[in-house]
């Protein structure tokens, strides 16, 4: 079958970004593929517009766009995160005693896979299909913290919001788990712990919900999550 030059360029310009760390400038792409700086431009460009790809202006670096999240998401979407998670977190669930959830980022938002209620708990208003403002969840916030700060500012530009958002992962990135109280549900507390995928990059995110006491989260909730998303990672053949 012939190929299409420019379609298989752009896919490996996909592909290439896909395992960076940081966004990277576009000669650093043009030399690793071994294409014309020109074609490079042109192809990054376009992907710009799509959303595919962001472009960091001032520091004249090229990141995955949150269309590539969304992409991504799609893929999880279509079952081998739902397949491999939902046992994990129907048997965190029975551990903990409160309902559990597993989710992707999707752009600035979370997406909701799985969702497992416990029992005699509280209503939630997050259910699979269900998106949320990530830096509003504990999900979210446990997949923000796990990209490369400058990632991070190619999905929230402005400067203002981004000083925010960093300030708000702050925690999670020192602790190693992210949580919120009353920032989804008044009343309502929630931990979450990041799986990460063979590439560096956050795959999806383990969290439980409980009622807010007004204390610090249960060390129970906080282990159970971060062993749970482990053991996901490991089934993901992601990082150790």
């Amino acid at each position: 079958m012939a190929r299409v030059p420019a379609a298989d360029n752009t896919l490996r310009i996909l592909d290439l970004l896909s395992v960076q760390r940081g966004p990277v400038a576009a000669q650093t792409v043009a030399t690793a593929l071994g294409l014309p700086r020109s074609s490079v431009y042109q192809l990054l460009t376009v992907m710009v517009e799509r959303g595919f790809v962001s472009h960091l202006p001032e520091e004249k670096r090229f990141g995955l766009g949150p269309n590539a999240y969304a992409l991504a998401s799609s893929y999880t979407r279509q079952q081998p995160l739902t397949r491999l998670g939902a046992p994990l977190i129907a048997r965190l669930v029975d551990a903990v005693g409160e309902s559990g959830h597993l989710a992707v980022l999707h752009g600035t938002d979370v997406l909701y896979l799985v969702e497992e209620r416990a029992r005699n708990r509280p209503s939630l208003i997050t259910d699979v299909g269900v998106r949320l403002p990530a830096i509003k969840t504990a999900s979210g916030r446990a997949l923000l913290a796990a990209l490369p700060l400058a990632q991070l500012r190619a999905l929230y530009p402005d400067a203002k919001e981004y000083a925010t958002v960093k300030r708000t992962l702050e925690p999670a990135r020192a602790s190693g788990f992210a949580s919120e109280k009353g920032d989804v549900t008044e009343g309502l507390a929630s931990v979450a712990a990041c799986v990460i995928d063979h590439a560096g990059w956050p795959a999806a995110a383990v969290a439980v919900t409980f009622l807010d006491s007004g204390e610090e989260p249960p060390i129970s909730l906080i282990e159970g999550v971060k062993n749970t998303a482990a053991e996901l990672q490991k089934r993901i053949h992601g990082q150790s």
